[in-house]
């Protein structure tokens, strides 16, 4: 009840579920296509996958699957909620550490549902979350901002993919 529904399917541009609220049973996967991700009007777009997952620990046992071959996580929360605070510690072991994750392929989003008045500013999380990408999502507000800020995050990954991959490429050659 974070709003990670809600997110994937702005981001994605998604008219899928709008309206009442729907709890995610296991996964739903979104594929979005973005061109001109890197801004210039030549670059090839992009085509991603948006795995939005339950935040139901009763699909736990699906967690692994939906890890493999992953580049990137996003960890969405309701900063209202403490027992999200502690969630999110939860989610970030499993999701990012457990697998061969950098912390900037991690984005945490404290999602401000309609009509909340959450304090933006004095969201104190504790280590190792802290040294993460925390951005404060309000589609009510500010959604230009939300979408810029995940499409940072997108072009990012990006970069890290294609920079994995000339390495790799490099090590063939020598």
């Amino acid at each position: 009840q974070s709003g990670k529904s809600v997110l994937t399917n702005f981001v994605s541009e998604s008219i899928e579920g709008i309206g009442s609220y729907s709890p995610t049973q296991g996964v739903r996967i979104l594929e979005y296509e973005k061109p001109n991700l890197n801004g210039n009007s030549k670059g090839a777009g992009c085509r991603f996958e948006l795995w939005d997952c339950s935040g139901d620990q009763k699909f736990e046992t699906c967690w692994p699957a939906l890890m493999k071959d992953s580049h990137g996580v996003i960890i969405i929360f309701n900063p209202e909620l403490p027992s999200h605070l502690k969630e999110i510690e939860m989610w970030y072991s499993c999701f990012v550490q457990q697998q061969p994750l950098l912390d900037s392929q991690c984005l945490l989003v404290a999602h401000h549902k309609p009509g909340s008045m959450g304090d933006t500013e004095n969201l104190s999380l504790a280590y190792p979350l802290n040294k993460l990408k925390l951005i404060h999502s309000n589609l009510e507000e500010d959604p230009e901002d939300v979408r810029m800020e995940f499409m940072k995050y997108f072009r990012s990954l990006i970069t890290l993919i294609n920079e994995s991959r000339e390495r790799e490429e490099m090590s063939i050659i020598s």
